[in-house]
């Protein structure tokens, strides 16, 4: 059989198993991660992930070690805030889905013990298939911190960046794809953000690729505006492809990624992690026909969820990653599909 047109992939986090959560150990996460890219590649995902399991951190749960397993090893940033810190970062714009902030920077930032290639490595042992490498971009890392050092948030990003930059010219992964769920909502930072970001997409060595989203806590966005404010932004980027929340958006949004320029791929999201009832292969169908008509033809090159899985149950995970790649055989003519 020819390869695929449009490629099927996941956005990046799975959901925690009940074993590795209620017994956590090095041995434990491995194994949490050999299975959730078996279930990836058992399903037909063309482009798998390991989870973001490599991140897990049971005292996190709020964010899914999406903040603070980058922010914690590193250097110059203080994981312990004052009283006075605390109930100063609650009124900033933007942080209503934390109660405290991960981290004050006092002082020039560096790698410390952060080892993102390390992480990548054994993902990439593990499956059997093109992998993708996920990391929280330094807009989104920046803005969860107060600085105390910089003197601006955009200075923070840009330190953020030059790190993150090293760490991912040293990963090995088909495609490194950099997560920014912060600046949806914030379409005015997006000159600094984009200076910020394309420091670390130009550092990789493979495929990069950068997802935006409206963020999601307990079925719930966080961030409120249109994609259509952020073109200028994804036009901006040194980026192979994008990786969107299409699903849970007004369908009428989609007319906004005509002016995407051409030699960007569009990845379009199809299966909406905030609800738990499963699409259909068909309703999965229609959302790729839909999305070429308004796009225009063969400007999909992925298609994919929303956001991450992180916050839904595992049985409703899986039945979406078969829906998946069953609605992409199916408008692609690959197969007879059962809903």
């Amino acid at each position: 059989m020819t390869e695929p047109r449009i490629r099927t992939t996941v956005v990046g986090s799975y959901p925690v198993p009940d074993w590795l959560a209620s017994s956590p150990s090095e041995t434990a996460v491995t194994d949490a991660t050999r299975t959730v890219i078996a279930i990836q590649e058992q399903a037909g995902i063309d482009l798998v992930c390991d989870g973001e399991l490599y991140r897990f951190d049971v005292n996190h749960p709020e964010t899914n070690g999406m903040i603070e397993f980058f922010t914690r090893p590193m250097t110059g940033i203080r994981n312990d805030a004052t009283f006075d810190e605390v109930i100063a970062y609650r009124k900033q714009r933007g942080m209503g889905f934390r109660m405290r902030p991960p981290g004050v920077v006092d002082g020039p930032i560096g790698h410390g013990t952060l080892d993102l290639p390390a992480a990548c490595m054994q993902a990439v042992r593990l499956a059997s298939k093109p992998l993708k490498f996920t990391l929280t971009g330094p807009h989104m890392l920046a803005k969860t911190l107060i600085d105390r050092h910089y003197g601006s948030v955009e200075k923070v990003a840009f330190a953020i960046a030059d790190v993150l930059a090293e760490q991912v010219a040293e990963c090995d992964a088909a495609v490194i794809q950099v997560d920014e769920a912060n600046l949806p909502g914030s379409p005015d930072e997006a000159p600094w953000a984009a200076e910020a970001i394309n420091r670390v997409l130009r550092a990789v060595r493979a495929t990069p690729a950068v997802h935006l989203c409206f963020g999601n806590y307990g079925g719930q966005s966080i961030q409120k505006g249109t994609w259509d404010k952020l073109i200028g932004y994804l036009n901006s980027l040194q980026v192979d492809h994008v990786v969107m929340e299409n699903a849970h958006r007004p369908p009428e949004e989609l007319t906004a990624f005509r002016d995407l320029r051409p030699e960007i791929g569009m990845g379009l999201g199809v299966v909406d992690i905030k609800r738990t009832d499963v699409e259909t292969p068909d309703s999965i169908a229609r959302m790729i026909e839909r999305a070429e008509k308004s796009i225009g033809p063969g400007r999909v090159r992925y298609i994919h969820p929303d956001c991450g899985f992180w916050m839904l149950k595992r049985n409703v995970a899986d039945a979406k990653i078969r829906a998946l790649v069953q609605g992409r055989d199916l408008f692609e003519g690959r197969a007879a599909v059962a809903a």
